[in-house]
């Protein structure tokens, strides 16, 4: 479970301080996919920055299974390991089949390669994608790319043992 504890983050700009979030209160249970929406510059983001240490947040704390990730002389690779975020750019290697992309999880977690293919092609298909497992992501449409990385971040924690 991830709780956020009255985070905020203060950029300190030439102009002055640009209050980005102010006391956001959050908890994300474990296995939960959540979407955050809202207008531009409403600080999605940087919430989400904040919430994996890309960026790190001027007051309160992020806990992961109530240990404090923002203390100091905390590991933020660890705890990233564990939670799967996606931006708005998809970040689908180019390179890569929708099946290779999605089974990439898999590989990193050292699963055999006919079950990682096997496990991604079932997710795809889950997905409504499995006419598309061979396509790379400049053949697929925005939706479709957006599928590819949610499924993706799904099998990354299905490949914990």
């Amino acid at each position: 479970m991830i709780e956020i504890k009255h985070l905020s983050k203060t950029f300190q700009m030439k102009d002055g301080a640009v209050k980005a979030l102010q006391n956001i209160n959050l908890t994300i249970p474990d296995g939960s996919i959540y979407g955050i929406i809202g207008m531009s510059g409403a600080g999605k983001s940087t919430l989400v920055r904040c919430i994996n240490l890309l960026e790190t947040p001027t007051n309160g704390k992020v806990l992961f299974h109530g240990n404090d990730i923002t203390a100091k002389g905390s590991d933020p690779c660890a705890y990233r390991a564990k939670v799967g975020m996606v931006f708005q750019s998809f970040n689908l290697l180019p390179k890569l089949t929708a099946l290779e992309n999605v089974a990439l999880p898999l590989l990193y977690g050292g699963v055999k390669k006919a079950e990682r293919l096997e496990r991604a092609r079932a997710a795809l298909e889950t997905v409504g994608l499995s006419d598309r497992v061979d396509h790379r992501p400049d053949q697929l449409s925005g939706g479709m790319r957006q599928r590819c990385a949610l499924i993706r971040l799904s099998l990354i924690h299905i490949s914990e043992p």
